[in-house]
């Protein structure tokens, strides 16, 4: 029981540290996470549905973006998504991607 108690207690905090971990990043850091991870989800549900990279690329050719470097980004990050031989469902990568971009930026301060 004593055990038990302790590993609640050990996963919840886990948790909280995540939740203040995302809060410890700016605005603009969490903005390009969400963002990137939009653009891993929306390329392997393409993947997935068998569109081809270079379907997938043409796509984001045509795509507005608010930003200069938005659209090389997102290339890259279909590129690698293309690349690897996942077959997660989209809301999966997109949860991982944030999740490691997160640690990323965490990991350059």
């Amino acid at each position: 029981m004593r055990t038990i108690v302790i590993t609640v207690a050990t996963l919840s905090l886990a948790v909280i540290a995540c939740g203040v971990q995302a809060k410890e990043l700016s605005k603009s850091h969490r903005f390009a996470c969400v963002w990137g991870s939009d653009i891993a989800a929306g390329a392997q549900q393409s993947k997935l549905a068998g569109i081809s990279l270079y379907g997938a690329r043409k796509r984001l050719q045509v795509r507005k973006f608010q930003q200069p470097w938005m659209r090389m980004t997102a290339m890259g990050i279909t590129e690698q998504t293309y690349d690897s031989p996942s077959k997660l469902k989209p809301a999966a990568v997109k949860q991982t991607y944030y999740e490691q971009c997160v640690r990323h930026e965490l990991a350059q301060r």
